[in-house]
């Protein structure tokens, strides 16, 4: 237990699936899984769990759509009271499901210090409903944008781009500097590809080309001037001996199922990057698992260059758009898929 102690310089996030998520997002990065609510008091046994190896420990019981619960004004409260000298942070993200259906909550989101709400969009109407997996989730995105206005809170609109929806995606930039000139100037934008793990990988087949994005977006893409083609990033990587790395730098956050299996925040939750369960294991077994590496896909990486996954997985005439890092993750996680074994 002694060595475990190094983590007390460290801030624990502990990011529970408390409630579940209305949505079945196309591009979910943590993957897609079924909706339950745990009981009352799973909240102290978790932070309970850890609490011998940190001294700070903030809790969030949301792990896909915040506040998706009735009593969010009294869950956000025990989520601060149950963490450990540490705040849990709002951070500019709520529930636009809740929103639409709760007159209460734009109230609460001012007086808990909201100031910007992300919100979004794969596109206009039955494109929007599709990739969120619920009908009325476009006219719901509208209606939010309306009521955190009138409420002022600043509105961000993310976008998803893609093969599939990239007119679609410019009309949707011109409706929102529609509604900027019309009744938000603050109002925030901005466009992306999105990352390759969790569901999204099943979108690799249309995943946007980078000589496909129009010029019109150019100025509000994410990371624009970074972005590569996947065949550069393959070339580039072609020349790297080193193994791929994930450090556990500064604060830790873990991703934790409603299942109580908890996970490393670096991509998708899947076996390989699975800690552990709270239920099945001990504190000491994996915290130790945390200190010393002892998960499967950090010791699978040891095994491997990047040199050698681009070899076998990278697409050396695709000209898809990727950031590098992304990429990296894409395909470890392709090799993960052919070499971990339970």
């Amino acid at each position: 237990m002694d060595d475990l102690l190094k983590f007390n310089d460290k801030q624990l996030n502990l990011v529970v699936d408390m409630h579940g998520c209305p949505n079945r997002c196309l591009h979910c990065w943590l993957g897609h899984m079924p909706n339950k609510t745990l009981p009352d008091g799973t909240d102290e046994f978790i932070v309970d769990f850890f609490r011998p190896y940190f001294r700070r420990l903030a809790f969030y019981s949301w792990m896909r759509e915040p506040d998706f619960c009735d009593d969010y004004r009294k869950r956000w409260l025990r989520d601060i009271a149950v963490s450990v000298n540490a705040v849990p942070e709002r951070f500019e993200l709520a529930s636009f499901w809740r929103i639409a259906r709760d007159d209460a909550y734009i109230p609460f989101l001012i007086e808990v210090g909201v100031k910007k709400v992300q919100l979004t969009l794969f596109g206009l109407n039955e494109t929007q409903d599709r990739y969120v997996g619920r009908k009325g989730a476009f006219d719901e995105v509208m209606f939010a944008t309306k009521k955190l206005i009138q409420g002022g809170i600043v509105p961000r609109w993310q976008c998803f781009i893609n093969e599939e929806n990239i007119s679609e995606i410019e009309k949707v930039y011109a409706l929102q500097e529609r509604i900027k000139a019309e009744s938000c100037p603050e109002m925030e934008f901005f466009v992306h590809e999105g990352s390759c793990d969790g569901e999204n990988r099943k979108l690799y087949p249309i995943h946007i080309h980078k000589n496909h994005i129009p010029d019109s977006l150019v100025p509000v893409y994410l990371g624009y001037n970074e972005l590569l083609e996947e065949k550069d990033c393959a070339e580039q990587l072609l020349e790297c001996d080193r193994n791929p790395e994930y450090r556990l730098n500064g604060d830790v956050t873990l991703n934790i199922a409603n299942t109580l299996d908890a996970y490393l925040n670096f991509t998708h939750l899947s076996a390989p990057w699975q800690v552990g369960n709270l239920k099945a294991d001990s504190p000491e077994t994996l915290c130790s698992r945390l200190q010393n590496g002892g998960i499967p896909a950090l010791m699978l990486a040891k095994q491997v260059k990047w040199s050698e996954l681009a070899r076998r997985y990278g697409d050396l005439t695709s000209e898809r758009a990727f950031s590098l890092d992304d990429y990296k993750t894409y395909l470890f996680n392709k090799f993960l898929d052919e070499n971990f074994k339970e």
